[in-house]
């Protein structure tokens, strides 16, 4: 069988091991030191907030978000409803509910009139919202400009979850530092990554400055271990932070590694009927294109679907995936709340992602070609 080729895979830049050599040599093997400095340093520097808290996943730092916005049992906060279950799981955690808004059509992310909707809906039974959570799916941003005055019009702050979305803009302005906070992850399949990892961004040092206190077990300044309030162990390694001092050196050329993985198929995709493509709906909106998504139109491609191509790959040993589904549509989430737009129920039954990493050769974009030219018949 031929190699995998992986939808998308770590891409490492060249002095990851320079880094994490440092960290070995000076015998810095544990959480926080310099190199968890440095990684801080250049996320805050590269999209252009006062600080950044490095922490041990995306979903950490989504946890810690609500607590630094107050959110307790008993509360609601909205999330788009078309998103991975990260993106929800920390509501639960602290005994909240999440409240699920859909999708419009043109970024895939939050409504921004659903979203209207559910806050008079929610405000209307007794619980305004503590917190909007918007996804910037695949690296699209959502419509940041529009959700933002709606927020502010009703004095409700954004967690802005940027995980899939480092080195994506709207209005030159960096998706993540849109709202009160914002999240990233640097997991393995994301466009840089520390094996695991995320981190928390703000104009805010006040609260970056709580996320990393809370992040270290809550441990107050004492000379004994004395703690006042619930901490957790979120805080990154010194290890992994040194992995991703090496990937920020390479960011922006992985951006535009994977912005031409998706012209690539745009140029042999894109005239076939049946196909459509995620795309930047304006000229302001830049995404890095972290995953190529498609959405498959049986009706127009004579009968094919979705599945029929993800098999198709699957079968030359070719990684392909659905569309995220929905929240609404997981059975731990479908008690939940939730206002529709019928957008993202009909683009998890009809759309795939496609191979996207930076790293794959001509070879594998060859292999890729010449599967899909077969299932597709041109």
């Amino acid at each position: 069988m031929q190699d995998k080729i992986w939808l998308s895979s770590p891409h490492m830049g060249g002095n990851e091991m320079t880094y994490v050599q440092e960290a070995y040599d000076t015998n810095w093997i544990a959480p926080l030191g310099h190199n968890v400095n440095e990684f801080e340093r250049s996320i805050a520097n590269y999209i252009d907030v006062k600080q950044a808290s490095a922490l041990s996943s995306g979903t950490a730092a989504l946890h810690l978000a609500l607590i630094l916005l107050g959110v307790k049992a008993g509360d609601e906060v909205i999330v788009q409803s078309f998103t991975f279950s990260a993106s929800v799981n920390p509501i639960l955690y602290l005994g909240a509910t999440p409240i699920l808004v859909d999708s419009e059509e043109e970024t895939w992310n939050l409504c921004p009139l659903a979203l209207r909707h559910a806050i008079d809906d929610r405000i209307s039974k007794g619980k305004k919202p503590k917190a909007i959570i918007p996804v910037h799916l695949y690296g699209m941003p959502a419509k940041m400009e529009e959700i933002k005055k709606i927020a502010d019009f009703y004095d409700i702050p954004i967690i802005e979850d940027a995980a899939e979305a480092l080195g994506s803009t709207l209005d030159g302005k960096k998706m993540g530092t849109w709202g009160a906070l914002g999240i990233l992850s640097f997991n393995g399949n994301k466009i840089i990554t520390t094996s695991g990892g995320g981190a928390l961004v703000s104009n805010n040092g006040i609260l970056i400055e709580k996320s990393r206190f809370l992040a270290s077990q809550s441990r107050d300044d004492a000379p004994h271990y004395q703690h006042s309030e619930i901490g957790y162990n979120y805080r990154m390694s010194n290890i992994v932070a040194g992995i991703g001092r090496g990937q920020m050196e390479v960011l922006n050329e992985r951006v535009l590694q994977r912005r031409k993985v998706n012209s690539w198929y745009r140029n042999l995709l894109g005239d076939r009927k049946g196909i459509s493509f995620h795309n930047e709906p304006m000229k302001n909106y830049y995404s890095n294109y972290w995953l190529t998504s498609i959405v498959v139109n049986p009706k127009e491609t004579g009968g094919l679907t979705n599945t029929d191509i993800r098999l198709a790959l699957d079968k030359e040993n070719i990684e392909s995936r659905p569309l995220w589904k929905p929240m609404h549509l997981q059975p731990i989430f479908s008690k939940y709340p939730f206002y529709s737009t019928g957008v993202s129920k009909l683009l998890f039954e009809n759309g795939l992602c496609l191979p996207s990493g930076s790293n794959m050769s001509e070879n594998d974009m060859q292999r890729i070609k010449r599967t899909l030219k077969q299932i597709l018949r041109f």
